[in-house]
């Protein structure tokens, strides 16, 4: 008979605060969405302010994600081993809803669903990142870490930072006017992605932190200043210049520097005594639904 075991308790059958906190969290984002539909707030394109939500939620916790790592290493707290699966498994499924309440929203009609994801290419690069989600949930078992094997387990969770890629520039076209939240959010990618290269290039923690918050805000500008320029056709230099301008309102770059700032605060911050197993913890590959 099959065993489940109960998501907040740690292996060895223990309690875990850490875990029951996070796995409750992980519902309130879907309980606010759902507050906000049944209150009438989300009026008039109640579905459509869903799907949208829903998916922004799904980067958000896809990000989250891949933040635990570079946390383990840089923060060296171990213990968030525990939940980097569970986060990872919550993305697939905020993602899972979106792709749902899409379908709702076209009443149902899936062969308009299928053509509409075959022909625009948006919707095509978004299921391929909702696929890519849902064969790293479907492999996340220990069960499957056993069967598939350590070494390809690892291979094929690797690709969660292609499919991060591919989220975000969904959520970049599909924002159209305004992506100062798609381009915010790839520049908190870009400092977790940043960092673990300047890891494997043999930085300390605290030295790929800081080259990752001082890289991460300039290429966010560029990303900003380059979309608007290609789509909307606005002025490259304008926007660029409009990120370094203290006049100016804060741009998505202004957060990304923030958030490089806040990571590097918490890896240079004085360690407690890190437990000796965290190295043999972050080796294994079994707690993790994204890397």
């Amino acid at each position: 008979m099959l065993k489940l075991k109960a998501p907040w308790n740690e292996r060895n059958g223990r309690f875990s605060a850490l875990k029951a906190i996070v796995f409750a969290g992980l519902f309130v984002p879907a309980a606010w969405i759902i507050f906000l539909a049944a209150t009438g707030a989300l009026d008039p394109k109640v579905v459509t302010e869903m799907i949208h939500r829903a998916g922004l939620w799904a980067v958000r916790f896809l990000t989250l994600a891949l933040l635990v790592t570079p946390l383990m290493r840089g923060a060296r707290y171990p213990k968030l081993v525990a939940v980097r699966r569970m986060v990872g498994v919550a993305a697939f499924f905020y993602a899972a809803a979106h792709l749902a309440l899409y379908v709702v929203d076209q009443h149902f009609a899936l062969l308009h669903v299928a053509s509409e994801i075959a022909l625009r290419f948006y919707l095509t690069i978004g299921f391929i990142a909702w696929l890519g989600l849902a064969a790293l949930a479907a492999t996340s078992t220990d069960a499957m870490i056993r069967r598939l094997g350590g070494e390809r387990w690892k291979t094929l969770h690797s690709l969660v930072y292609a499919i991060a890629a591919i989220a975000l520039l969904h959520f970049m076209i599909q924002a159209k006017a305004d992506v100062s939240e798609p381009v915010m959010m790839t520049g908190f990618f870009l400092i977790l992605m940043l960092f673990r290269v300047f890891l494997k290039r043999s930085a300390p923690a605290w030295g790929a932190a800081l080259a990752a918050a001082l890289v991460s805000p300039v290429l966010a500008a560029l990303v900003e200043a380059t979309w608007y320029a290609l789509v909307r056709h606005i002025d490259f230099w304008q926007v660029l210049y409009a990120n370094f301008d203290p006049d100016m309102a804060f741009r998505p770059s202004a957060y990304v520097a923030a958030a490089g700032v806040a990571f590097l605060g918490v890896t240079l911050a004085p360690k407690s005594a890190a437990p000796r197993r965290a190295a043999v913890i972050g080796a294994q590959p079994a707690q993790s639904a994204s890397r």
